[in-house]
């Protein structure tokens, strides 16, 4: 509970349809591109708070002249960094400018980021040092136009190795063992050939080199060029792209893991992690915009020609469930609904856990993010009172005093705030033992919201690794002296890492496998843990594609609810006064709630792709060798 996950990068992706005459004269500012970047950036910041960049690619410019500029920051608040950056820049020009500001031309050949074509990035890191170097969008430059690759996306590789040396094979020297150097550099080595065979075939039919360039651009085959560069990617991916002559794609994995809409009309296409944040920064309705589907390329030409092209075959789809239950802002319309049915469909649980006294009972969350699924707790409960109310009226042989029905009728679940995290107060110091103490007074209690034959049950999005949980908010409760506190989870049990962007890496650090692994103890079955190890160590051996996830087994011998007991045994601090019950979301129930999301690796170990099964097994070798490594 409250341990904090790593959120999604997030990119957005703008291509000016018009000149920029045109929004000059509608909207009155030729900066209207730069203005919706700097917006579909800010309504994705929850997707990235530890970098941010934007690079935007002029047309039609002379030689010599810039076309490609790029801004990219890793401070704190890194998107309003970049955009103090760009309108300093802006600011300054204009002031040079003086009357010539109002000549378009000359704005558009003086002033940086006054392009057509714009792709804005933010980063929330999951590996490595938070650097300016981590931040995308990557630039590949050349002199030739149309080999000049700026890249950025949302995504993790789990075969880098392979791809690093897939690189090496044709020649290339890598500068890091990186997905995002060998993701760039594998689309930069298909695109140079590319442009090395048109140029080729147009100085046969004739044309010379200046006219070749056109030539180039309106014959590259971004949609070839892609299928080659992706061919062996295992990994979740929205990857957008832009090339210094105008051409841009946005490529979604297979499996549909990672998020990407899409936007057009005759003014722009549009591209962003997230759909509210096209909805409200262009003001279109839910139903214009679109998926980019599973293994499918939105490719923009420099012409303004856009289509859709399937650069790889779909698998089934399995777009990643994590994305609805607490990464994607909960203003987008489904994602809302669904947060709400993740809370009524684990009620029942709760009334059990509660014996079924509501009116004695006291409804909570933690934290703020879980407040949608509370409101379909606290609705189901609703509705569940309504239907007593009725059994108690029409039950009723003799009439009743306005009093007895007024008494029956103002029932109702109890809500409280109980808890209010100090917004001073940071939990990511490195020393253990002053985290620890911080974490201890991260939350200040509501005192006097709950009696002592009040139950008290708080829901929150999930619960990974505990830690939150057993060294502050239990005794914190317990501060209010209920009789039972029930901690619900709007999320199934996590037992597995996510290799497709999640910094959720190592096993030991999940409280769900640190309870499998002591129902294991407690019963004297423990020999399956080196059972397991020797048939990881096996399968690291095989072509990834015969691997299967031997971690699984685990947790076979148990139910889920033994489970759940197990975690609540381990999280319980000692001293606490109150019994505590543990209650998580049944995977079933999830994908009701979540039915176009069934990406369930992390709970189910079912994973999308050859290369999680490689990683699970790779993340138990170093549990059990003691290594604190990331598997991939």
């Amino acid at each position: 509970m409250s341990d904090a996950i790593k959120h999604e990068c997030g990119i957005a992706l703008v291509r000016l349809l018009k000149p920029l005459s045109y929004y000059q004269e509608k909207y009155g500012t030729p900066f209207y591109g730069i203005s919706k970047m700097y917006l579909m950036m800010e309504k994705q910041h929850n997707r990235g708070q530890d970098g941010a960049g934007l690079a935007t690619i002029k047309f039609d410019m002379n030689p010599g002249e810039r076309y490609i500029a790029r801004v990219r920051s890793a401070q704190k608040q890194p998107i309003q960094d970049i955009f103090d950056q760009i309108n300093g820049r802006i600011a300054s020009e204009l002031e040079k400018a003086g009357e010539q500001a109002k000549d378009l031309d000359y704005l558009k050949k003086n002033v940086p980021y006054l392009g057509e074509l714009m792709l804005g990035h933010v980063r929330y890191g999951t590996f490595g040092k938070n650097s300016i170097e981590s931040v995308h969008p990557f630039l590949r430059q050349n002199n030739w136009m149309h080999r000049n690759l700026i890249v950025a996306g949302n995504f993790n590789m789990t075969n880098v190795q392979e791809l690093f040396e897939e690189l090496v094979q044709i020649g290339q020297h890598p500068k890091a063992m990186a997905d995002t150097v060998t993701v760039m550099e594998r689309i930069g080595h298909f695109l140079d050939d590319a442009v090395a065979k048109l140029y080729k075939e147009a100085k046969k039919e004739g044309y010379d080199k200046q006219a070749a360039s056109e030539i180039i651009a309106q014959r590259l085959d971004v949609a070839r060029i892609l299928r080659k560069s992706a061919k062996n990617w295992d990994g979740g991916y929205a990857m957008a792209g832009l090339m210094g002559h105008g051409d841009a794609f946005v490529l979604r994995d297979p499996a549909g893991i990672r998020p990407a809409y899409k936007y057009a009309d005759d003014e722009i296409v549009v591209v962003a992690s997230e759909r509210p944040a096209i909805q409200t920064v262009f003001n279109v309705p839910f139903e214009s915009i679109t998926e980019i589907e599973p293994g499918e390329a939105l490719i923009i030409k420099k012409s303004g020609e856009h289509f859709t092209s399937q650069i790889l075959e779909p698998l089934e789809k399995k777009a990643c469930s994590f994305e609805r239950i607490y990464f994607s802002r909960g203003s987008d319309k489904e994602i809302y609904q669904e947060r709400k049915a993740l809370g009524r469909y684990v009620f029942p649980e709760v009334l059990k856990a509660i014996d079924g006294d509501i009116q004695n009972s006291v409804f909570s969350y933690i934290p703020n993010t879980a407040e949608i699924s509370f409101m379909g707790l606290i609705g189901e409960a609703q509705t569940h009172m309504n239907r007593w109310k009725q059994e108690q009226i029409l039950s009723r042989k003799t009439r009743m005093s306005e009093e007895e029905l007024n008494e029956i009728l103002n029932v109702r679940p109890r809500i409280e705030k109980v808890a209010i995290k100090d917004a001073k107060l940071r939990t990511f110091i490195t020393q253990d033992s002053s985290r620890d103490d911080l974490v201890a007074h991260v939350y200040d209690i509501s005192y006097g919201s709950v009696k002592e034959t009040d139950h008290l049950v708080i829901i929150d999005d999930s619960i990974v690794r505990g830690t939150t949980l057993k060294k502050s908010i239990l005794r914190m409760l317990d501060r209010l002296h209920p009789k039972k506190i029930v901690v619900v989870s709007s999320a199934p049990q996590i037992r597995y890492p996510d290799c497709y962007g999640i910094d959720m890496a190592r096993l030991e650090d999940f409280i769900a496998f640190r309870a499998a692994v002591a129902l294991h103890k407690d019963r004297g079955t423990e020999s399956i843990i080196d059972e397991i190890y020797k048939d990881c160590l096996t399968s690291a051996k095989l072509d990834k594609k015969d691997i299967v996830n031997h971690v699984q087994r685990l947790y076979q011998p148990f139910t889920d609810d033994e489970v759940s007991k197990k975690i609540a045994e381990l999280l319980i601090p000692e001293g606490m006064g109150a019994p505590v019950e543990i209650i998580f979301q049944k995977i079933e129930e999830l994908h009701r709630a979540c039915p176009k999301n069934k990406g369930d690796w992390y709970f189910t170990g079912d994973y999308p792709t050859p290369g999680g099964n490689k990683v699970v097994n790779r993340a138990f070798i170093n549990f059990y060798e003691g290594k604190r490594e990331r598997a991939y």
